[in-house]
């Protein structure tokens, strides 16, 4: 039986060939720093969730790992299957920052990037999510498992290890946002609490929604099916979508009909929730 501490030791020179994080990694330590200064209470916390750390993934690693732990798998193991994920591929930490830098860019309440990653329990998911499809796709289904079980029962975010996500993702919130196994969701989507991306009943297959580059999924929204919502669509909250969503449309009710004139820009890049455009 391997040891967990024999096992990280064994990993630790391997983060190093592992991309940094660049810009973004220098600009979070930097936070980090001027954080602890503010309030050194916070001090273990930044120590052992920043800044005792040599690159963005080890960081990360090691916080998803603190967060996701339990009585049978402690952290001290999670860190090195994680970081084993990440040099095996690279852009789970690319696609990471870049998440990051999202969340900065659209979420109003925070200016930094060091509070979504800290803190942000949707952050949090969607790069548990990344380690837990790459495991997927190696077959190592049940470590993948464990994590989509761990990440559903702490962070309150329930992703099939199969679904493919895409890049500069935010989850505003993340409570209760489900997504099945044959979903795709593109780029640059934003998606608020309580969102569904599922079946509509046992069949098998195909069947799971393909949410489109762009797309702004408001709060509470259920879009089920093997349905596409295409690029740039505007979701309304609590829409019920049974059907396919033309491109830079917005479709609100239950269930959902389209409303307004199609826009040109992507509401998810802006998180414009209003329905003023609505009156055509």
């Amino acid at each position: 039986m391997w040891d967990c501490a024999d096992l990280a030791a064994a990993m630790a020179h391997r983060h190093r060939r592992i991309a940094a994080g660049g810009a973004t990694w220098d600009e979070l330590v930097a936070e980090g720093r001027e954080a602890a200064a503010r309030e050194p209470m916070l001090m273990r916390t930044l120590e052992h969730g920043l800044l005792a750390h040599e690159s963005f993934a080890d960081a990360l690693a090691h916080r998803l790992a603190h967060k996701l732990e339990d009585a049978d798998l402690g952290a001290a193991c999670l860190a090195p299957l994680i970081l084993e994920a990440m040099e095996d591929d690279p852009e789970i930490p690319a696609a990471a920052a870049e998440d990051l830098l999202a969340v900065r860019d659209r979420d109003p309440s925070i200016t930094d990037l060091l509070t979504a990653f800290l803190y942000f329990k949707g952050y949090h998911a969607i790069q548990t999510h990344r380690v837990a499809h790459h495991l997927w796709r190696h077959g190592r289904q049940h470590a993948a498992r464990f994590l989509q079980s761990r990440s559903s029962e702490v962070f309150g975010v329930d992703i099939h290890p199969a679904a493919k996500l895409g890049r500069r993702l935010m989850f505003d919130h993340g409570t209760a946002i489900v997504i099945g196994e044959t979903a795709v969701v593109e780029d640059d989507v934003s998606m608020l609490h309580s969102v569904t991306l599922g079946g509509t009943g046992k069949e098998g297959g195909d069947r799971h929604p393909k949410i489109r580059r762009g797309v702004l999924i408001g709060a509470g929204a259920k879009i089920l099916g093997n349905i596409e919502v295409g690029e740039g669509a505007k979701i309304g909250a609590g829409s019920v979508v049974l059907r396919a969503v033309e491109p830079y449309a917005t479709v609100v009710g239950n269930p959902a009909q389209p409303v307004g004139a199609k826009r040109t820009t992507m509401a998810a890049l802006t998180m414009d929730q209003m329905l003023d455009d609505c009156t055509g």
